[in-house]
């Protein structure tokens, strides 16, 4: 039996409803990465057909959080971010997306983007997924094309981020 995204749904408004903190979204990351994981899963949301960059395919009435398909063709990368007032996850359902973590050094200042610098780099493959608290600092790559689910705790559109630039 595949999982679905209504079950996906389901068990992450039943995590968060226990805990809407740092350990109900530790569950809330075990089922996404199990969706990444599904055949049919990945088929339905992220198949040939999806060539969008950000898809919202859920938006949790009670929560706020959202789950996101995204498509990114050929390679991509971005700025040192995290985000805002929310956390998100990352779970990898084809591709290699080579995440940085890293660790602000000075924060922006009038209109200035803050400092940051490497703490490590580490790859997600399929059914990986990393939780990215409030304030954790991070920024993807990828060297060809990629589909994920990301899941925020809030939709993060419109939402305006800080700027950072990393420094060696």
């Amino acid at each position: 039996m595949s999982y679905t995204l209504e079950k996906l749904s389901a068990d992450c408004r039943a995590a968060m409803d226990v805990d809407p903190g740092p350990a109900g979204r530790a569950k809330v990351r075990d089922y996404v990465a199990m969706a990444c994981e599904d055949d049919d899963f990945v088929a339905t949301h992220l198949g040939p057909e999806n060539t969008t960059p950000r898809q919202l395919i859920y938006e949790d009435e009670k929560h706020g959080f959202c789950i996101l398909a995204h498509v990114y063709e050929g390679a991509k990368g971005s700025n040192p971010h995290d985000h805002g007032p929310s956390w998100a996850i990352y779970s990898q359902a084809d591709g290699v997306t080579t995440m940085t973590d890293w660790e602000k050094v000075k924060s922006p200042k009038d209109g200035e983007p803050g400092k940051v610098k490497k703490v490590r780099e580490y790859d997600l493959t399929r059914g990986h997924a990393h939780l990215y608290n409030e304030g954790d600092l991070h920024s993807p790559s990828r060297t060809a094309t990629t589909r994920l689910i990301r899941v925020e705790g809030q939709n993060l559109a419109g939402v305006k981020r800080d700027k950072y630039e990393a420094i060696d």
